[in-house]
């Protein structure tokens, strides 16, 4: 059984503090936040204490770390843990800034402490499906893969300031998909964007329409296809296609039923968002990663994983500002 702790009370603090609770292997000990009402609210809900982020670092009886925080104390938190001790699954992405997540990556693997970073749609049960297909040879050699992911609406304008820009805040996800369905990150990529859904977005620097072109060393191509907005609900696909067929993920949709008429054939729409889409991913990936810390395994998703989805998207941002393709080194890959 691990003492575990969630550092964050927001959204997305509130979704894992679900996954975390829902398990015998863990016990939630202690809440953090900022907030701290809201961190007071999380921990009497699910049975734990209120208490500081400094306290629960320095508490040897905790030993795991969930770490749900703004993205700018990422790197801060995950080193301090790792320091400290403490088993880490910190959410995507590792840092806003590829230069300061090298320099946690370097610390965090000086400490040999585990550390996982939360990629949950790979633990997709339609996505596992598709790359456990795809690692079995299904198709074959991989060469064309696909990728879309549209939002049913774009966030508030307030949150696009200061949430690092779509390639590192929403594309990275598919980032990550791509390296990891295709064995590691590419060679190079070029971007293509424009704020089409609301100019505000684009005011605030940011666009909320775009596509990437990722390029392998051995040819092999990607491209991913991001909205913030589809009217028809949350759009998640991919697709590959290999030397012998084709491998596809289709969305997952409020009901089964379709009506086929004369008049043609209609279906549900998509689910509406991502905790309807996810909340299952979430409640494996938690599983997966206490897996890997109480039985010594490796971490599904590393955090030189997340470093390296996190490039390509600091590569995208570039292409996208300069208009080139931008080349992968082994400096931004650590």
């Amino acid at each position: 059984m691990l003492n575990v702790a969630l550092l964050g009370a927001g959204r997305i603090g509130q979704v894992h503090a679900e996954s975390m609770t829902a398990t015998r292997d863990s016990r939630v000990v202690a809440v953090a936040d900022v907030n701290r009402e809201a961190a007071e609210a999380l921990a009497a809900r699910i049975g734990a204490a209120a208490r500081s982020v400094d306290e629960i670092i320095a508490d040897p009886a905790i030993d795991a770390v969930l770490i749900a925080t703004s993205t700018d104390t990422h790197s801060d938190l995950i080193t301090r843990a790792t320091q400290a001790g403490k088993a880490v699954l910190c959410e995507k992405p590792v840092d806003l800034s590829l230069e300061r997540a090298l320099t946690t990556l370097a610390a965090a693997e000086a400490t040999g402490r585990p550390v996982m970073i939360g990629f949950n749609r790979r633990f997709d049960p339609n996505f596992a499906a598709l790359k456990a297909g795809f690692d079995q040879g299904r198709i074959g050699k991989g060469e064309l893969l696909s990728i879309t992911s549209f939002d049913p609406a774009p966030p508030p304008v307030e949150y696009v300031r200061v949430s690092g820009g779509l390639f590192r805040d929403m594309m990275i996800h598919d980032f990550d998909m791509a390296c990891w369905l295709f064995g590691g990150p590419p060679a190079r990529l070029t971007a293509h964007g424009a704020a089409l859904v609301d100019p505000a977005i684009g005011e605030a620097g940011d666009v909320d329409t775009a596509a990437v072109t990722m390029v392998w060393g051995d040819g092999r191509i990607a491209v991913i296809k991001n909205s913030r907005r589809a009217a028809y609900g949350y759009d998640q696909r991919v697709e590959i296609l290999g030397e012998k067929g084709l491998l596809s993920a289709r969305n997952v949709l409020e009901n089964t039923v379709e009506a086929l008429t004369a008049y043609g054939a209609v279906a549900a729409k998509p689910l509406h968002f991502f905790l309807e889409r996810y909340m299952r991913a979430y409640q494996i990936e938690w599983q997966a990663f206490l897996d890997a810390v109480t039985q010594d395994r490796p971490m599904p998703v590393t955090l030189r994983e997340g470093v390296a989805a996190l490039a390509c998207a600091e590569a995208a941002t570039r292409s996208l500002a300069t208009g080139t393709t931008i080349s992968l080194t082994p400096g931004m890959l650590g």
